[in-house]
């Protein structure tokens, strides 16, 4: 055995000092050795999503044989307003900061995002960062390569691996951490989702048309439900199904029923080469980016500015460079010698300390600040 006794009666010294430098090359291959990553199942959230889905599929036959037509459209626009909080409030305002907003807006955006409950804005930025600067690595919360599965939903039932904790760590925060409406949602969190995703969307229904508790109760279940299950498909569907139109090395794709089901958020392939772009998409289509409309409203109201994105002729040649040519067509030379682009130069958004010079030179900046 190395390391045993046994070697210490070998017969010349070149025979030890081989056998001490076999045994410290063991050592360093032991050390450097990773632990095997085991699943650990969190069984409260399994049971919390268990009791969710059940619920809400008993909404979904409420919905078709008791429940009053008003309670369907409440629940309609509460959905509408929980995905817009979460799309152009903690996504594409506090965790990709593609524009900036007065405080008004940033308090309904945040009362918003607690209607969708989906962690507070801290944690989904975090979380979220860490996604686009690790994407499809084991340091991505919902690594797509893990399977449908993991990334849509299963990443909620199991304990994150190491590697997302680990490297989590290294990005910076200080900006949400300095936000008062975000520590203070933060710090309230709990009674905010009890009063805002709950209460009141129950409360509603039976108060103003005397809808029953039992069957406002399931509709809002089925809302909430809803209003995760399209987020989810921004992580799984839209990193495997659709087109790589601006970069074809990376997993994220352009599926445009994410798009108008997540309410402009299904332009994947685009948003992770341009993740500081407002628009989360090259188009500013209205129809399928709901997301945008609202930004550019509120920018005529003179509560968003400094609003980030990308001119056409940078996308043409990023797209003709890296693209799969669904888009642009691709160079020649790009063709000949690949330009192969990778999650080590991942960027979360502005202000990510490794943003080229020249992609900091390309962003234009609509109604900007003086």
């Amino acid at each position: 055995m190395f390391g045993s006794s046994t070697s210490l009666h070998l017969g010349t010294s070149h025979q030890s000092t081989t056998e001490k430098a076999s045994n410290q090359t063991l050592q360093s291959q032991k050390s450097s050795i990773q632990p095997k990553y085991e699943w650990k199942i969190v069984w409260r959230n399994v049971i919390a999503f268990a009791y969710l889905h059940l619920g809400a599929l008993y909404g979904i036959y409420l919905t078709f044989t008791a429940t009053k037509l008003q309670t369907t459209l409440w629940g309609i626009f509460l959905q509408v307003c929980g995905e817009l909080g979460i799309t152009a409030g903690a996504h594409r305002l506090w965790t990709h900061r593609s524009y900036k907003a007065k405080w008004p807006m940033r308090f309904i955006l945040m009362i918003m995002q607690t209607v969708a409950f989906q962690n507070d804005i801290y944690e989904w930025s975090r979380d979220h960062r860490v996604h686009h600067k690790f994407t499809d690595t084991d340091a991505d919360p919902h690594n797509a390569k893990r399977g449908f599965f993991f990334s849509h939903m299963g990443w909620l039932l199991l304990r994150k691996h190491p590697d997302v904790m680990k490297k989590g760590a290294t990005i910076d925060m200080s900006d949400l951490e300095r936000d008062p409406i975000v520590f203070w949602q933060k710090k309230f969190y709990l009674w905010l989702v009890l009063l805002f995703c709950f209460v009141l969307p129950v409360w509603v229904p039976c108060y103003f048309w005397n809808e029953t508790l039992f069957n406002s109760w399931h509709h809002n279940l089925l809302r909430y439900a809803s209003t995760l299950h399209v987020t989810w498909l921004v992580n799984s569907a839209a990193h495997m199904w659709g087109y790589k139109s601006y970069d074809k090395n990376i997993g994220p794709t352009e599926n445009k029923s994410v798009a108008i089901l997540a309410v402009g958020e299904g332009w994947h392939n685009y948003h992770h080469v341009f993740p500081w772009d407002y628009k989360a998409a090259e188009f500013g289509n209205y129809n399928i980016n709901i997301t945008t409309a609202l930004i550019d409203f509120c920018a005529l109201l003179g509560l968003a500015y400094d609003m980030k994105t990308v001119s056409v002729d940078v996308i043409k040649r990023r797209a003709k460079r890296t693209g799969d040519g669904t888009r642009y067509s691709e160079d020649e030379d790009s063709q000949s010698h690949g330009d192969h682009h990778s999650h080590e130069d991942m960027k979360w958004g502005w202000g990510d300390v490794d943003m080229k010079p020249e992609e900091i030179q390309e962003v234009d900046i609509i109604n900007k600040s003086d």
